[in-house]
């Protein structure tokens, strides 16, 4: 009795030992089963946060892409495209902007040349098929797993880059569609939603770079076109003032002029009257018996006199066509105005300025060279003032030359004078260039005032370049320009409206 109940112990032992051992094995292998699965959590969120810092850095960089070059998309889309196909395990990818009909190709990764040639430029039509134009004209992600199983859908992509797996992203703002990010794989494999979700945040940064540049471009251009407006306002404000200027000083010119022209015609016709009475007492004298003594110092005195009253009739007809110059610049019109061949005035003008100058001085010589627009044509004008205008600038250029020529003492200076016509439109341009000695930037900004001149004494009265002004803006509803550089050139520029006289006639009506 005493052996079996040891054995039975001895049983009862080895039962225990066994479920010892099999709880351990359970318990290695929990323990095991545990540590592999936390392994497992480990390398889960190792890839994770290597994917999203991956996700992050690309971000930055198309960010700081942005920031650099907001204007220039390209190297943004190149970025973003080769970003979102390594990141999200595409193949290739490309990328269309709208511009309002169609999409037109604006970037492609990876792709052949025969598909960014053949495949870049889209039409949007709703009856044709195809994952692009569909996310296009529905605004919606298109994800087809492998385009095959789909009638129409992308032969081009088939045939070019043997794509099966396609994800079509549009480009939205403010549900406006902007463009479309699509992105293939050449083996049927659908994109996860986690890299569906990437997409879409590398097309939202699409939007923000074509935002950034469409803002940007449109500040420019209200920048330019408020530039030019002041501008505009600036060279509007500039004229007015010296139109109202010019406007007084015509008021008060005339009245001057009015004024002065009656005693200034006694004192010419007074002068002529006495010289031809000398004329008359040296005859008296001649018959008259005296010494010679007497007679010498009485035509000493004549001829005196004589001496006096021609330099007083000389400078009363100088005065006198002072006063007609100041009555002409207070003149609103002058003559009838009519159609004018403008070429043939230009030509006329040339010649006679250069006729009278050769008449005037001796040895006077210039090279008169002419770039007469053909279709030019015809323009309503006042042609005596048009003519008096073109004969100013003209006189003024041949002065300039000749100055210059004669300050080169000889040389190889060869005093030139060009005259050019250009049809605008609505308008006709006429432009008189020297290469003479130029305005200094002092004179031009006073060139047009009256009286001004920076002739010597008894070569210019001051008035011709501000009688000018006035012909072409007021009486025209012209411009008169003037760029020069000194010692180089001058080049005038005048501007008139085809119905210049008209138009000026019209706004003179109460």
């Amino acid at each position: 009795m005493r052996r079996r109940k040891v054995g039975g112990n001895k049983l009862k032992t080895q039962s225990l030992k066994a479920l010892r051992r099999r709880n351990t094995s359970k318990a290695a292998l929990r323990r095991r089963s545990l540590a592999t699965g936390k392994k497992t959590n480990v390398a889960r969120l190792i890839r994770e946060r290597e994917e999203a810092l991956e996700q992050q850095t690309a971000t930055s960089e198309i960010l700081q892409i942005i920031s650099s070059s907001p204007t220039d998309l390209g190297p943004v889309f190149d970025t973003i495209l080769a970003s979102a196909t390594r990141l999200c395990e595409g193949n290739l990818a490309a990328l269309w902007r709208y511009d309002g009909e169609v999409l037109v190709g604006a970037a492609h990764h990876n792709a052949t040349p025969e598909f960014a040639e053949k495949y870049m430029t889209m039409v949007l039509q709703p009856g044709r098929a195809g994952p692009v134009r569909l996310a296009a004209l529905e605004r919606r992600i298109v994800h087809v797993a492998d385009i095959t199983a789909e009638p129409g859908f992308s032969p081009m992509v088939l045939q070019y880059e043997r794509a099966r797996t396609v994800l079509a992203v549009p480009l939205l703002r403010n549900e406006n569609l902007v463009g479309v990010m699509c992105m293939w794989r050449r083996e049927v494999r659908p994109f996860t939603d986690q890299q569906i979700a990437l997409v879409q945040n590398f097309a939202a940064q699409a939007v923000i770079a074509i935002e950034n540049a469409r803002l940007l471009s449109e500040l420019r251009q209200r920048t330019d076109d408020l530039t030019k407006s002041l501008d505009d306002l600036r060279t509007a404000q500039d004229r007015l003032v010296q139109t109202e200027k010019l406007a007084s000083l015509g008021q008060l010119t005339a009245g001057i002029a009015h004024e002065i022209k009656n005693p200034l015609n006694f004192v010419n016709n007074f002068s002529a009257v006495s010289v031809e009475l000398i004329d008359e007492l040296r005859e008296a004298l001649g018959g008259a018996h005296l010494d010679s003594k007497l007679r010498t110092e009485i035509s000493e005195i004549a001829d005196t006199l004589q001496s006096n009253l021609d330099k007083v009739v000389q400078h009363g007809k100088r005065a006198d066509a002072i006063v007609k110059n100041m009555l002409l610049h207070s003149r609103q019109g002058s003559g009838e105005h009519r159609l004018v061949d403008i070429n043939a005035l230009v030509d006329e003008s040339l010649n006679l300025a250069y006729h009278g100058a050769r008449a005037e001085r001796q040895g006077f010589n210039i090279t008169l060279e002419r770039s007469l627009d053909p279709t030019a044509g015809e323009a309503d004008v006042f042609p005596q003032e048009i003519t008096r205008v073109l004969l100013n600038l003209i006189s003024n250029g041949f002065y300039a030359a000749t100055k210059r020529k004669a300050e080169a003492n000889g040389g190889d200076y060869e005093p030139t004078l060009a005259a050019a016509t250009k049809n605008l439109g609505d308008s006709v341009e006429i432009r008189i260039r020297d290469n003479g000695t130029g305005i200094p930037p002092e004179v031009k900004a006073k060139m047009f005032n009256p009286f001004f001149t920076t002739k010597p004494v008894g070569e210019g009265t001051g008035l011709g370049l501000s009688i000018s002004h006035d012909i072409i803006v007021k009486q025209h509803g012209g411009s008169i320009e003037v760029n020069t550089q000194p010692g180089e050139f001058t080049e005038f520029r005048i501007v008139l409206p085809r119905g210049a006289a008209t138009i000026a006639k019209s706004e003179e009506r109460p």
